[in-house]
């Protein structure tokens, strides 16, 4: 208790340093300790001691520890939210600093989530690298998953980014501003003797077990699709893939399930128009499995260049330029 009978700090925060935030977010990011002491030049029984003292000071187990590596816990991934938060503002804290004493060019945090389509990342990366090198602006490359939100953004934990709009932009809250690029549709792969045809509808996928996700690498298209196909069946539900960066392997665990199986992947094309999709479906012959066309493009997902209507004029210049480009349109969707 305090002199006067109010409860004092806790003591077993006293001895917390930015340094135990930094290790945590490094070794979540690495996935065990000897990669993270690789990355963090420290020797890894250092690091593994500091991780120990951090648990000590919250109070509770931050890691699980596995031997093919660490998972969080529930408390360890509220924290490594909050210590990305606090690091990443600090260092543009430090960065604004910098700049309002005329030291270094300015910098742009571009959030580039991973998993998306090459059609879509790429030209929208080269172009901003171009744009701001000729604004004479850093990039500073963020890769982590953007909600519909674009909460980062709105936190203040990057500056602007390229993810996938599921509602209306106006409905997006303020001081973002918005720059639609396209549309984009997944990918459908349904077992091949589900029947001979181009297309199948929303109905007969929601009636599958479809395999999609997880939802944390993209909520916005996530909840976004799962509530269209509830639309047909209330109680949908995705199951997540077994195998998140192989869809080869995904398609062969499909093709082997108890009953019939869609796979469902990430946006990756941009909608077309459906009597150029193709004269017959796209086998994939190891696996059983067959790409086909969903009616009418119900699941799509608008990509869009979105930022902080704070940011200093220029920037905004460089960020409105390289959305003003766009990418190659298409047709609209028909039956």
């Amino acid at each position: 208790m305090s002199r006067l009978g109010t409860p004092g700090p806790p003591a077993h925060h006293q001895g917390l340093e930015l340094r135990h935030l930094r290790y945590l977010v490094a070794v979540a990011d690495a996935g065990t300790f000897t990669h993270a002491a690789e990355r963090m030049f420290i020797a890894q029984p250092t690091l593994s001691q500091q991780i120990r003292r951090l648990e000590e000071m919250v109070g509770t187990p931050l890691l699980h520890r596995r031997r093919d590596g660490v998972q969080l816990t529930e408390a360890g991934t509220v924290l490594l939210e909050e210590s990305r938060t606090v690091l990443s503002l600090l260092e543009h804290g430090v960065t604004r600093s910098r700049q309002a004493a005329g030291l270094g060019r300015p910098r742009l945090r571009f959030v580039l989530p991973p998993n998306l389509p090459e059609r879509l990342a790429v030209p929208v990366s080269s172009r901003l690298r171009s744009t701001a090198l000729a604004a004479e602006a850093d990039i500073v490359w963020l890769e982590t998953p953007l909600d519909a939100e674009f909460s980062l953004i709105g936190q203040r934990r990057a500056d602007a980014g390229l993810g996938w709009v599921t509602s209306s932009p106006e409905a997006l809250p303020d001081p973002l501003e918005v720059m639609i690029l396209g549309e984009f549709e997944p990918e459908v792969w349904i077992p091949a003797d589900a029947g001979d045809r181009e297309f199948i509808s929303l109905d007969e996928l929601a009636d599958m077990d479809v395999i999609h996700g997880p939802r944390r690498t993209s909520p916005g298209t996530y909840d976004a699709w799962r509530a269209v196909l509830r639309e047909s069946r209330p109680r949908f539900e995705f199951t997540d893939p077994p195998f998140r960066h192989s869809l080869p392997m995904t398609l062969a665990f499909a093709a082997a399930a108890n009953r019939p199986t869609a796979v469902l992947t990430s946006p990756l094309h941009l909608t077309i128009d459906q009597a150029a999709y193709g004269a017959q479906p796209q086998l994939d012959g190891r696996h059983d499995m067959v790409r086909v066309g969903l009616r009418e493009c119900p699941l799509t997902a608008t990509a869009a260049v979105a930022w902080s209507g704070d940011l200093p004029r220029h920037l905004q210049q460089v960020l409105f330029d390289t959305a003003d480009a766009g990418i190659p349109s298409a047709a609209p969707c028909k039956l």
